[in-house]
């Protein structure tokens, strides 16, 4: 009994050690507040300040944004054009699925099969702006993305993101120069997160969307937490105030999300009541490792009966092949006198 139980638990342990394993980024990522590489108030610009135009500009002048086709949806148009307007001396450069495809065809072959393979649109969406990023730096936007104030003081560093909730960060607006060792590390990562799960919603944010984009951002954190402050790998984080929050923010933010589809909502009710479920799936494991333990309780109660019933049956063996001959003559006369009246009551005459 004792070493069954040392068994059970030590399985018990090795399932829960792997699950842990599996979800330990996502369950950090509830704790990260991103404080650490934050973009403060402080450190950027005001919108005329002149120290804008004596800070470094590391990231090219270019904005990059995707769409299906050339023609944009009419509820978009503003969005697209406050950026265009604002930045006459940037690059401007829209994504279409035909163009996208024969960039990745062209220059990164071995990622096309992936890229084809994709079973939803918005992931090829997604994918291709880490690459654009990959190869020719600068500002990616989504369309549903208005520009407030010029990117400008956002060119001064390396790459940056935009902070999400309820955790980790978002892909809809970007900046990197060409071949950030952070991006690298994205587009390097694709074909191993490309995978199916139950619901569209978590296929596309854990492939190729936000959620996909936290994890390797936050093992990227965990893996150079030692770097220096001006470490060129570095990733800075634009928080919500400078996001879309406030009149000083850069972006403002329109009508969009198209792509979602009925199962956001039961994830998004999932990102509002993380707490709730977290300590639901605590609950229940206790319930199924209890469960567990009953059933290994059963079996192990089961196989003792059974080794009881085997022994006595070779016990009442023993003792029949040690009767004496005159007990086994005596049964045998038994059985035929028993069967010679059976027939001769057969054959009675009614």
């Amino acid at each position: 009994m004792r070493r069954g139980l040392i068994i059970f638990l030590i399985i018990n342990a090795l399932i829960l050690t792997f699950l842990i394993r599996s979800v330990f980024t996502l369950l950090t990522l509830l704790f990260e507040d991103a404080s650490a590489d934050a973009i403060s108030h402080s450190e950027l610009p005001a919108l005329n300040s002149t120290l804008i135009d004596t800070r470094p500009q590391l990231i090219p002048k270019l904005i990059h944004q995707t769409y299906k086709s050339e023609t944009i949806p009419a509820h978009w148009r503003e969005a697209q054009q406050s950026c265009i307007d604002l930045h006459p001396d940037y690059e401007y450069i829209l994504w279409t699925d035909a163009k996208c495809r024969d960039f990745i065809r062209d220059e990164y072959p071995w990622f096309l099969d992936t890229f084809d393979g994709y079973a939803y649109p918005i992931q090829r969406a997604d994918a291709i702006r880490y690459f654009v990023l990959v190869h020719y730096g600068g500002v990616y936007i989504d369309l549903d993305d208005g520009c407030n104030r010029r990117l400008d003081p956002l060119l001064y560093y390396t790459a940056w993101v935009r902070r999400t909730k309820p955790t980790g960060i978002s892909n809809d607006a970007m900046g990197a120069v060409p071949q950030h060792p952070f991006f690298l590390r994205v587009i390097k990562s694709l074909q191993k997160y490309d995978r199916q799960w139950v619901l569209p919603y978590i296929t596309i944010m854990y492939s190729t969307g936000p959620l996909f984009l936290s994890v390797v951002w936050k093992e990227w954190m965990g893996e150079n937490s030692g770097r220096a402050a001006d470490w060129n790998g570095r990733v800075r984080v634009i928080m919500k105030a400078e996001y879309n929050q406030h009149p000083w923010s850069f972006f403002k933010h329109y009508r969009g999300s198209s792509w979602h589809r009925e199962d956001a909502r039961l994830i998004f009710w999932m990102g509002r009541h993380w707490m709730l479920l977290t300590a639901l799936g605590f609950m229940f494991a206790g319930v199924v490792g209890m469960a567990l333990w009953w059933l290994y309780g059963r079996i192990l109660l089961s196989g003792t009966y059974r080794k009881s019933g085997m022994a006595g049956l070779n016990r009442g063996r023993k003792s029949s092949s040690s009767s004496s001959p005159r007990s086994r003559l005596s049964l045998c006369s038994w059985r035929s006198s028993n069967e010679q009246q059976y027939e001769l009551v057969q054959q009675r005459d009614p």
